[in-house]
């Protein structure tokens, strides 16, 4: 079994540290007491069985939900009670299972957008012109996700793949300092997830990556250290090769519980 690290302590290196998170809904625990940290550049994935707790634990790191004990720190700053645009403004981003695009717009005009919605003057009504810096980076930002031959293609046109890479162009355009991808290949043909994959590991190295995933050779391949939930606890923490050869790990996934 992998020796799991509760509580580390504190330090301004890490790119996210999370001490003793949890969240409750009523009577059911989501999220139990889940401690890790992640180095500057790392790549973690986070697995687990249906309802181990990782999408609600996602929602803590965002904001989208706030925990019900513990702290999270985002590059040694406590975030714990900021609201998730306060944390997009320290560098935060994020995907979801479902593509969140704008169906009825090009593939250029959602990353505008992705790429105005960051800058200071976003809220400015004026119109676009031609001349605007995000013009500019448009192109370099959809080539960097595969999509240099469909920006005028309307976002909701597009396959299912595609809608994942808009939606990971859109998610870089603010130059994230930590990226977290939720099931990035769910409902992606073998073909796509390759292709995927590969985008994934071409991402900057300096930027921190966090993912949820189901598809082990996904994760595998992009993870350097994989964290385990199960019913909401961590239950197993180190690489690939030691999470893969993991008989605990190896228990829970084959459905015989953990005892």
């Amino acid at each position: 079994m992998v020796a799991i690290e509760l509580h580390r302590p504190h330090t301004a290196a890490h790119a996210l540290e999370l001490q003793g998170v949890s969240r409750r809904f009523g009577g059911l625990v989501a999220v139990r007491d889940v401690s890790f940290a992640l180095e500057p550049g790392e790549r973690r994935a986070i697995i687990g069985p249906n309802g181990a707790g990782k999408t609600t634990l996602f929602n803590l790191i965002t904001g989208d939900l706030r925990p019900t004990n513990g702290t999270i720190r985002f590059f040694g700053r406590d975030v714990t009670t900021l609201p998730p645009y306060q944390r997009i403004r320290l560098g935060l981003a994020r995907t979801y299972q479902t593509p969140l695009v704008f169906p009825r717009l090009s593939v250029a005009e959602n990353l505008y957008l992705a790429l105005r919605g960051v800058r200071p003057w976003r809220l400015s009504v004026r119109l676009p012109r031609r001349t605007d810096p995000e013009f500019q980076e448009v192109a370099a930002l959809a080539e960097q996700v595969g999509l240099s031959h469909a920006l005028r293609a309307l976002a909701g046109a597009l396959s299912h793949g595609e809608q994942r890479q808009l939606e990971l162009g859109m998610a870089l355009a603010s130059r994230p300092r930590l990226l977290l991808l939720d099931e990035p290949a769910a409902g992606l043909s073998p073909g796509e997830r390759e292709h995927l994959t590969t985008l994934l590991l071409a991402l900057d190295p300096g930027m921190t990556v966090l993912l949820i995933e189901h598809d082990m050779d996904v994760a595998f391949q992009v993870a350097q250290r994989v964290t385990v939930l199960h019913e909401g606890s961590v239950i197993a923490e180190g690489t690939p090769e030691e999470i893969a050869a993991n008989p605990i790990v190896q228990q829970v996934y084959l459905g015989g519980g953990y005892a």
